[in-house]
Formats: C-alpha cells, sequence, structure tokens
C-alpha cells in the first residue's frame, strides 16, 4: 500500500517496496527511512515473504540523503537515527533482497546495494557514494562491504576519490549482476523474485547465512563508521562543504 514516498506492495511472495518521490530524485527523508525499515523488519518472521526487490521506478533509484532534510534531523553528533536504523534493518535481514537500478544511484543508494543479494542495472545507471565531497566517511559498512566485493583499489576510487562507476564499470567490478535496457530492471527483478520464491526457503536462507559476513560484525562497522560520521559532521571542512552547499542552492 502506498505510504507516503514509499509505495509498499506484494505479489507472489515478494515484497516489493518502491522509492516514490521523484520530483526530488528519490531522495531519502528520514520518513523514507522509517518506512524501508518497517517494510524490511515485518518481512523477517512472515513465510508468505520469500524475498524483496528495492527499486526506484524508472529513471532514477536515488539521488541519497535529502541533505535539506538530513540538516534539519541532525543538527548535532547523534547522527543518522533513521538512517541508521534502516542499515540495521539491512544487516539484520534474513530474506533475500534484489535491488533494481534505473538511473542514478548516489550515496545511500549506492551504500544499500551492497547489502543486497542481487543487483540489476540498467545501461543507463551510476553509482557513487561521494560522502568525501561533503567532508565525511562512508556509511553503512561501506568501508567493509565495498573492499570485500570489488577490492580494496575499486573501494578506493569510489568512497575516497568519490569516482562515479558507470553500470559496465559496477557490473566488471562484481557488484552488479545483470545489466538490463533502461526501463526494464524491475521486470527483470521479479524474474529473479520468481526463480528465488521457487527455491527451498529454508536452504536458501542457510545457504544465504554462509555466504554473508556475520550481522554483528556488519552493525559493529555501521557503528565504528557512524562514531566518525558524527565526528566529521563538527569538522571545519563539513562545515565549509555544507555551507557551500547551502548556498548553490539559494543561487
Amino acid at each position: 500500500m502506498p505510504n507516503g514516498n514509499i509505495v509498499v506492495t506484494e505479489e507472489r511472495g515478494t515484497r516489493v517496496i518502491t522509492l516514490r518521490r521523484p520530483s526530488k530524485k528519490n531522495a531519502i527523508t528520514q520518513d523514507m527511512y522509517r518506512e524501508m525499515s518497517r517494510a524490511i523488519d515485518t518481512a523477517q518472521n512472515d513465510p508468505d515473504i520469500r524475498c524483496m526487490i528495492i527499486t526506484g521506478g524508472s529513471g532514477v533509484f536515488t539521488a541519497g540523503d535529502d541533505i535539506d532534510d538530513f540538516m534539519q534531523a541532525e543538527p548535532n553528533s547523534e547522527t543518522l537515527s533513521d538512517g541508521a536504523k534502516f542499515l540495521y534493518s539491512l544487516a539484520l535481514n534474513v530474506k533475500p533482497i534484489i535491488a533494481a537500478v534505473d538511473g542514478a544511484s548516489i550515496g545511500m543508494g549506492t551504500v544499500m546495494l551492497f547489502h543486497c543479494d542481487y543487483v540489476l542495472a540498467s545501461n543507463a545507471a551510476t553509482f557513487s557514494a561521494p560522502y568525501i565531497h561533503l567532508g565525511l566517511v562512508p556509511v553503512g559498512a561501506a568501508s567493509l562491504l565495498m573492499p570485500n566485493t570489488m577490492g580494496y583499489q575499486r573501494a578506493f576510487a569510489m568512497l575516497v576519490m568519490g569516482r562515479t562507476f558507470t553500470a559496465a564499470e559496477a557490473h566488471a567490478a562484481g557488484f552488479v549482476n545483470t545489466v538490463v535496457s533502461p526501463g526494464h530492471t524491475e521486470v527483470e527483478a521479479r524474474k529473479v523474485a520468481r526463480d528465488i520464491c521457487r527455491l527451498p526457503a529454508e536452504a536458501v536462507a542457510a545457504s544465504r547465512k554462509l555466504l554473508r559476513a556475520a550481522p554483528e560484525e556488519l552493525t559493529r562497522r555501521i557503528d565504528q563508521e557512524a562514531h566518525l560520521f558524527g565526528e566529521r559532521l563538527k569538522s571545519d571542512e563539513a562545515i565549509a562543504a555544507f555551507k557551500a552547499f547551502a548556498n548553490r542552492k539559494k543561487r
């Protein structure tokens, strides 16, 4: 059912979580984080839900955090309260998650993909986690998951240099499974979901658990990054970067 800028539907054992805020390129607010967390958390003990899809619809996945909303919600070092809850939901999740990315995937949009189990992208998709440009550090256990997935050098390019990856580069780096034509990511994601739903559920859960980092390892890194993130928010570099961002918006 629609709930603000997050729409949650269910079909054939699959829960589909859709970011729907096209006027803001699906930029994520604290309310949206809460709704996504709820959609993931309530699926955990529901045997009728075999897997989940996260999508932004056609043309854009998400522009990442809504900076205006973030600045209003986070005036001090108590950082990312709702964002952290969402990250914990991803880290503790036991159901396969498929991501369907069509268009830009920025910041949290890219970070969350490393918590997903299968990622489809259109050849128009781009991926970046440019926290460095705001004088900040990675979040969401990105500093653990990205090097483990695509190697240190690629992770350095994305997280420390702020580089943007194309769909082809993301596929070569190993965090995108399949590249499809624009407008087809969600359709193809539903096909993958049907394949997963046909498999023995307990065996899928056990195999998935063996493949992934332990939840406590993920949450420990999430907390470590959040602490550093809070410190960085008070730094001269971050304050100057946020002021520059606000000035650009006024022009």
